[in-house]
């Protein structure tokens, strides 16, 4: 009896906590989350402001856990992708659905990484900065792995690795700015991803470290 009632209060504190951030993020779409208040959350996620320090020491800590959630979810997508076989096929086609399917699933977080990688505080820009900089080396390590780039230095394959994870970037923020249900404008984005990453493809047979 005593375990079931540690797990349901351990599973209350989730809700709790969840709340709060989902709360954050709410109030961030309007007003950005630097300008949010912690009152502002606590009483949007129906919290007295002491239940807020129960689960964030601040607000700043509240903004790093809500980066670090936010790329959870594309960055167990691209892993769950390399598993498939036939990703290294078609690895541009495969890379603008993931990306495209990942932001859809994820709009609150992506909006937030958006708003707050120009315009946030500078704990959670330099948050945003260090998990885009792990993207990049994740994604070299994919890339290492196709043919021409197989045979670059490292730096080289690094550089083009940024270059793929800021036009992700930037058609991330296409995905977050269009509106719901409109299937005609998806396609739009993922075909522009799909050419804008044929046109960096383009230089790697010619490229030489």
């Amino acid at each position: 009896m005593t375990e079931l009632a540690g797990e349901s209060r351990q599973a209350q504190k989730e809700r709790t906590r969840q709340a709060i951030m989902d709360a954050a993020l709410d109030l961030g779409q309007h007003q950005g989350f630097a300008q949010v208040s912690l009152r502002q959350v606590a009483r949007h996620a129906g919290v007295v402001p002491t239940a807020f320090y129960r689960h964030f020491e601040s607000m700043d800590e509240l903004g790093l856990a809500l980066v670090e959630q936010s790329f959870s979810t594309l960055r167990r997508m691209i892993r769950e992708a390399q598993r498939d076989p036939k990703l290294f096929e078609n690895i541009i086609d495969a890379s603008a659905e993931i990306l495209v399917e990942s932001v859809k699933i994820s709009k609150p977080h992506f909006g937030f990484v958006s708003r707050e990688r120009v315009g946030g505080s500078p704990i959670v820009r330099q948050a945003i900065r260090h998990e885009l900089d792990l993207f990049v080396s994740e994604l070299a390590v994919v890339l290492g792995r196709l043919p021409n780039i197989n045979t670059w230095t490292t730096e080289d394959v690094q550089m083009v690795s940024r270059l793929f994870v800021r036009n992700m970037v930037s058609n991330a923020e296409e995905v977050v700015e269009m509106p719901d249900h409109r299937p005609d404008l998806e396609q739009q984005i993922k075909e522009g991803a799909r050419r804008q990453m044929r046109l960096i493809v383009v230089g790697f047979e010619k490229w030489h470290s």
